[in-house]
């Protein structure tokens, strides 16, 4: 039979009013160390489980936070993931996790399912927050405490939100290309079922162009968020003569970054000597490879901190606060995968 908090309380020997404070914790128990003790002692023996449907419907609270993630298999969003378990379970919630699995069609069932779950807040990466903007307008209506994670640029969103900011890492990126002699670029956009190329290929060609490199000196290659199908754009490119090679390739994440270095491998293309190579995130495994991975960072440690507080703030908040918005820049961080322009191709 199921343990009830009356059957705690009566073998603890207190009130079930009292056992139903101590064991949630609230700050008005009036109750001994030794009273609370023989309370917790109970459940433990007992097998107590609280219902968190009725602690929530008393209290109104579920101590419990929402992750939607685009993908399992990228180890970016699993490490977020992690690093923002570790901030809820610090101040007392857990962490409900759900991918949308790089379906876009998925994300809007995704967003739309994970507002009517048990949970104090959710916090979402986004594929393009502007195809949500009434979406996240209308959460914030409802008071429901909601952080976007998203891309820096456009107008301010309705809702709290964690953005990261391209722009300097990518300058930094294409810089020490630039300086090692590199002319000839490609931008491997690695993106989801439907979705648009968005800021950072806008982002690139910029850069670019501002160091005099004309439509000519970079290719955009379009392929999935998955390591699979950054290798057979890679492979596609590898297939071209030898003259319509780029030196430098920047991958939209490390993933794609990693699948277009194993497509170089197989076809005897040296990286770096060859072909340098640049992703995007700072997954840890890129740090292992046998040629480690120059990437463009984010400060994920810093971000999940972010959406942690603003997601208890929020929950916890007396009174109505204004959306907040907090932007990370990116960095740079060179290692093994880029080199100098091949002698060659100068």
């Amino acid at each position: 039979m199921k343990v009830r908090l009356k059957d705690v309380a009566a073998r603890a020997g207190v009130a079930i009013n009292t056992a139903s404070t101590i064991l949630n914790r609230r700050p008005n128990s009036w109750a001994s160390k030794e009273t609370e003790a023989r309370v917790f002692k109970a459940a433990e023996e007992l097998g107590y489980q609280p219902n968190r449907a009725a602690v929530a419907l008393r209290f109104g609270r579920f101590d419990s936070l929402a992750l939607l993630i685009p993908d399992l298999h990228n180890p970016f969003y699993t490490e977020f993931a992690d690093l923002l378990e570790v901030e809820a379970d610090a101040s007392g919630y857990d962490l409900l996790i759900e991918s949308w699995r790089t379906s876009l069609d998925r994300e809007k069932h995704c967003l739309s399912d994970i507002m009517t779950r048990q949970v104090d807040g959710v916090a979402a990466f986004l594929s393009d927050h502007e195809v949500h903007r009434a979406f996240l307008a209308e959460q914030f209506q409802k008071s429901r405490p909601f952080v976007a994670l998203s891309v820096a640029g456009g107008e301010p969103l309705p809702v709290d939100a964690v953005l990261s900011d391209f722009t300097l890492g990518l300058r930094q990126a294409v810089e020490a290309l630039y300086g090692l002699g590199h002319r000839h670029f490609a931008f491997l956009c690695a993106l989801a079922e439907g979705q648009e190329d968005g800021d950072r290929p806008d982002l690139f060609r910029e850069i670019l162009v501002a160091k005099g490199i004309g439509e000519s000196g970079f290719a955009f290659l379009s392929c999935g968020p998955s390591i699979e199908s950054a290798y057979e754009a890679a492979v596609t490119l590898f297939q071209k003569p030898r003259n319509e090679w780029p030196t430098a390739l920047i991958a939209l994440n490390d993933l794609a970054a990693i699948g277009a270095m194993r497509a170089a491998a197989e076809r005897n293309i040296r990286v770096p000597e060859d072909l340098s190579v640049v992703g995007v995130d700072d997954i840890p495994l890129g740090r292992f490879l046998p040629v480690t991975l120059s990437t463009v960072a984010q400060p994920m440690r810093e971000m999940a901190q972010a959406v942690a507080q603003m997601l208890i703030e929020r929950a916890t908040a007396q009174e109505s606060i204004p959306p907040r918005q907090t932007i990370f820049p990116t960095q740079f961080i060179q290692r093994q995968s880029v080199g100098p322009v091949p002698t060659g191709a100068r």
